[in-house]
This record gives structure tokens, C-alpha cells and sequence, in this order.
């Protein structure tokens, strides 16, 4: 599903949105669609602004402890089969559970209200502020915009495909599960009071911002000084699905290998991509083809990859070049022309027997090596078949969905600008990484001075186990989520 947004944070700000043209996947077909990014709108006024805020953070960071803890929390779903990757987390005194769509491009957490006069019907319960003891609304101030009685600061979210959620902004403690040595938190959240299109329809409860914006759970985590100014994600790989997930900062392992991102390019976690080779050799493109626009861009709620035109041709020539033992076959959908092929066999494992194997070259000389799995989808007609999990865009942006990071721990180091990749199976995450100290027991949250609540274990998702993946949740592949700049402040999200 494809998300352009509006969002007013610090000030109210008047502006004019331009859309280009862009190509999106159904999650439950694999096809391309037309997908819409805004356009990024900055000012001299706006890279000060987060200039400052970098600043800020920096010497923010250089007080914490080595020992400041983390949030240590399991995925589930699986971004090919379902249209994303989820976590949980519990709201409010006594803690109510919610399934939320981990993303990277988007900088607010939401959640049905139960106030909530057009939401679907999603995993579970709506938020019942009421029945929270520390529930705050946040009250209407000159920062933000309010609802009809001027008491309390509202949200507006509309997407290109036409979905939208609105609702109103609260306060309440919010809890990460009894696997996270980080405590429960006070945060500001959404309460949708109405959702429409996809975000009706999704079974996923809400979503999870994990963006660059000052109601992003990270940024409001990271202010506290409560966690060290990163996160990590590690998806699981093909037929795996689920993953893990480190709100705070993680000791890179000695492999990991790291691109800059700057965070005053755009609002979203961009990484400098100088060139790709397949099979060894060095796509001819020319220089700086993946430096276009907002550059090389990691989205989490996004699918498959996006290249500019002549590097995906380039990229689908040479993997042509390599796969000529396998048979061309149709896509599973007549109505679109996808790079599909036959022969390479069901075990994922042994995918690099048929496929050749791809780096991405940053500009500092690092390399990351991608396995088949890393851009190829399972055919869901043709058993042993496979397609391309790389299209092709109209503009220059390069846009990398989840399909890239399969089997990879993305670490997003925001304190020092700079985004680490390493390969791994995401299932032993905890066993090759070293986090500060042991996972906490289960935090309570005090509602009464005699009365303690134990936080639910982060188990999976309907209870189900936490190693298997429900295979029930097929939805809309929801994708790209852009925030657009507006004069000082970012109209991140969703």
C-alpha cells in the first residue's frame, strides 16, 4: 500500500505537496503498482533546526553509561506473506497488547481507540483510555492542532491510495516486554477515532514510528536519555519470516560492515550506494545512478527494491546473463511481466547453485554481499520457481524494501551517522551479539501504591507460539512510507 502523509509537529505549517511517480508491490500478488513519493521540501531554517537537534543528541550521548539498557524485542509476520513485520507492545495501567507494523518511515505510534467511530477489525482490542490509570490526553497547545473543543492535540494522516487515519494524541506508559532490559516509559501516542482504506482493512493493530521526528518512539526514548541513539532490526530470511528488534545502542559485531547516512540529506535513513557487482563484475552505469533525489533509501515498511531505470536494467541484464540453465516462466500475474524462472529447486539454501551472488559497494569501499534470497520471491503458483524482487522506478531515488535485509542485521546508528549491515541468521541474533547484560524479568508498573501488574511476555501473536509464523494474516502489502519536509519541522508519517 502505497502512503504519502501529512504531519504537523512543532508548528502548524501551510505547504504544497508534489508527488512523482514511483512503482510499489501487492504483497499478495508480488506485482509492481504505481506508488507515489512526496516530494521533500527544505529550507535553510529546517537543516538548522536539525543540526541543532544532532547536536544536541551528541553531547546528550557522550553523558549516558556503556551500561544504558535496551529494549530487546521479537518480529513476527513475515514482509513477502503478509505485508510487513510486527512487534508488540502494551499501553497503559494495566498494560493493553497491540500488534504494530514495525516502520522505519514513519515517526508516530498509533492505535485504534475505543472511541475510535470508523476502525476495522484488527488483531486486537481497541485502546481503552479509560480503563488506563495513566492515561493522558495531551492538551491542545500552540504546537500542535486540536480537536473541536480546542482541548486536545489531534493527528491527520492521508495516504495516496486514499487511506487515512485521524485521531487525537495521548500519553501513557508504554511497555516493551519481558525479553527488554529497558523499564516501561512514558511516550505520546495516536488514538485513532477513524481509518479508512487499507488501514481499515489490515489485521495489524497500528504502527510502530520508528523514524527520524520528535514523536518518534525512538526520538522520545533517546530524549529520556533512556537508550543509546540507535536501533537495530533483523528480518528473518525466506520462508523463515519473524526476526528480532534493539531499540538502544548494540556493540557491533567486528564484521558488520557500515555506510554513512546523513541525516540532514532527507528524514529518511539513507546510505551512500556507490556501485553493484553480479557474479563479480561491475554494473557499466553511470556514476552516481543511485545518488539521485533522496539517494539510496532503507524503508522497513517497504517490500522489494526500486531502481533508477537504467540501473535496473543493467542489474536484470546481468542476472539474465547468469541464470541461463534456468527456465523463463510467466509471473504469478498475467497482468504484469515479472523476471521470473523455473529449475533452481525448492531449498532455499541451495539457491546459490542456480542464482550468482550480488554486492552492493558503498562509497567508502565497504562491500555487502546479497544472497539470492536477498532479491528473489518465491513464485506462488510454480513450486521451484522465482522472481525478481527488484523493479524498476521513473525517478532517480533508489528505495530498498526488506527483501534486501533478509537475514541481515540493519544497525541504525544515528549517533554517529552511519548504518551497519551484517549477515546473519536473525534467529540466533541474541546468541552473535553482544547486548548489555541479561534480558530484565518481566518490569511492573505501579497503579497503586499496594498494587503491582506484571507486563505480559511479548509472546506471538494470538497466541500462537512464538516460533510459528500464522499463516492466516494475508493483507495489502502496506509500502513506502515518505515523510515530507515543511519549513521547519518534518510532516513525518505515519
Amino acid at each position: 500500500m502505497a502512503r504519502t502523509w501529512l504531519h504537523l509537529t512543532s508548528s502548524i505549517i501551510v505547504c504544497a505537496l508534489i508527488c512523482f511517480n514511483f512503482f510499489t508491490v501487492d504483497a499478495k500478488d508480488h506485482h509492481p503498482r504505481p506508488m507515489l513519493l512526496p516530494l521533500q521540501l527544505t529550507s535553510r531554517n529546517h537543516s538548522q533546526q536539525r543540526h541543532l537537534d544532532n547536536v544536541r543528541r551528541h553531547l546528550q550521548q557522550s553523558g549516558l553509561s556503556s551500561s544504558t539498557p535496551n529494549a530487546r524485542m521479537r518480529l513476527y509476520d513475515d514482509l513477502l506473506s503478509n505485508g510487513y513485520y510486527t512487534t508488540r507492545l502494551w499501553i497503559g495501567t494495566p498494560p493493553q497488547e497491540f500488534a504494530l507494523i514495525v516502520d522505519t518511515g514513519s515517526t508516530v505510534t498509533y492505535v485504534p481507540c475505543s472511541s475510535c467511530a470508523h476502525c476495522g477489525k484488527h488483531q486486537d482490542p481497541r485502546f481503552q483510555p479509560d480503563l488506563s490509570s495513566t492515561y493522558q490526553p495531551v492538551k491542545c497547545n500552540p504546537s500542535c492542532n486540536c480537536d473541536d473543543e480546542q482541548k486536545q492535540c489531534t493527528y491527520d494522516r492521508r495516504y495516496a491510495e486514499m487511506s487515512s487515519s485521524s485521531g487525537v494524541l495521548g500519553e501513557d506508559i508504554v511497555s516493551f516486554g519481558n525479553e527488554s532490559e529497558l523499564v516501561p516509559q512514558r511516550a505520546v501516542f495516536g488514538c485513532e477515532n477513524r481509518e479508512t482504506g487499507d488501514l481499515y482493512s489490515q489485521r495489524a493493530d497500528g504502527i510502530m514510528g520508528l523514524g527520524r521526528g520528535q514523536l518518534s518512539i525512538v526520538d522520545q526514548l533517546v530524549d529520556k536519555s533512556v537508550i543509546g541513539d540507535s536501533f537495530s532490526l533483523c528480518y528473518g530470511g525466506m520462508d523463515v519470516g519473524g526476526g528480532a528488534m534493539v531499540l538502544g545502542k548494540i556493540t557491533p559485531p567486528p564484521e558488520m560492515v557500515f555506510s554513512h547516512s546523513d541525516p540532514f540529506r532527507s528524514p529518511y535513513y539513507n546510505i551512500e550506494l556507490k556501485e553493484m557487482h553480479v557474479a563479480g563484475k561491475r554494473l557499466k552505469l553511470p556514476t552516481r545512478v543511485f545518488d539521485g533525489r533522496h539517494g539510496t533509501v532503507l524503508d522497513s515498511g517497504t517490500t522489494y527494491a526500486y531502481f533508477q531505470k537504467d540501473a535496473f536494467v543493467a542489474f536484470r541484464d546481468a542476472i539474465l546473463k547468469e541464470v541461463h540453465s534456468l527456465k523463463r516462466v510467466r509471473g504469478p500475474d498475467p497482468n504484469y511481466d515479472d523476471i521470473c524462472f523455473s529449475g533452481a529447486g525448492r531449498d532455499v539454501s541451495q539457491l546459490s547453485k542456480s542464482f550468482p551472488e550480488v554486492e552492493m559497494v558503498f562509497n567508502n569501499g565497504n562491500k555487502l554481499l546479497l544472497s539470492p534470497e536477498n532479491y528473489l520471491f518465491r513464485h506462488t503458483k510454480l513450486i521451484g520457481a522465482y522472481c525478481l524482487g527488484i523493479f524498476a522506478n521513473t525517478e532517480s531515488t533508489t528505495l530498498l524494501g526488506g527483501i534486501v535485509v533478509r537475514n541481515t542485521l540493519v544497525t541504525y546508528d544515528r549517533d554517529n551517522d552511519r548504518i551497519g549491515f551484517l549477515k546473519t541468521n536473525c534467529s540466533e541474533l541474541w546468541g552473535r551479539v553482544k547486548i548489555s547484560g541479561a534480558p530484565a524479568p518481566a518490569p511492573s508498573v505501579s497503579q497503586s501504591n499496594d498494587t503491582n501488574l506484571e507486563i505480559p511476555p511479548a509472546s506471538a501473536p494470538s497466541g500462537s507460539p512464538a516460533n510459528v509464523l500464522p499463516g492466516a494474516w494475508h493483507i495489502t502489502c502496506i509500502l513506502a512510507m515518505f515523510p515530507v519536509f515543511l519549513g521547519f519541522f518534518p510532516c513525518t508519517v505515519l
